[in-house]
């Protein structure tokens, strides 16, 4: 994994890399895009966790995300962080951070749990135990996918 703003093309509003992590690992949910089949777009809102190395997304054992990725791995995931409408400006203060990479689905068990159990610390911390009986349960009808990043860029615009 890289992050390499070189390519962005407003070098004055780079978002520094331990901040772009942050929102990394912090943010809420995220948008994933992928190209389907007929080489149509398609983008959807997840939640995730970010492990420091991999994003992993928990999904059902069908559906358009695994269709697409089967024919075409190669995704990019958005988490936009803090924004700010400034209308008397005609512009947005925002930060975000795009990892560009391909996904998998996580074929291990082991690491299918692990990835469960840091997506359940992240969202449900104090549920963890009820959580993690819940995932053991539905582990049999619970996907995991995981993207390695191969890029990853963060963008902002400060207040003005």
């Amino acid at each position: 994994m890289q992050y390499n703003n070189s390519s962005v093309r407003r070098q004055d509003r780079l978002l520094p890399e331990e901040r772009a992590l942050q929102l990394l690992r912090e943010g809420e949910y995220g948008y994933l895009s992928m190209t389907l089949e007929n080489g149509k777009a398609y983008g959807i809102p997840l939640n995730y966790v970010w492990t420091g190395e991999v994003v992993y997304f928990h999904c059902a054992p069908e559906g358009i995300k695994l269709k697409a990725m089967e024919k075409n791995p190669a995704v990019s995931f958005c988490v936009v962080g803090h924004t700010h409408v400034l209308s008397a400006k005609f512009t947005t203060a925002y930060e975000s951070i795009v990892v560009d990479g391909r996904m998998e689905l996580v074929a291990d068990d082991e690491e299918r749990m692990k990835a469960l159990e840091a997506i359940i610390d992240k969202y449900s911390p104090e549920h963890k135990v009820v959580g993690l009986k819940y995932a053991k349960g539905s582990f049999h009808r619970t996907y995991l996918l995981r993207l390695t990043p191969e890029r990853m860029t963060g963008k902002c615009k400060q207040n003005l």
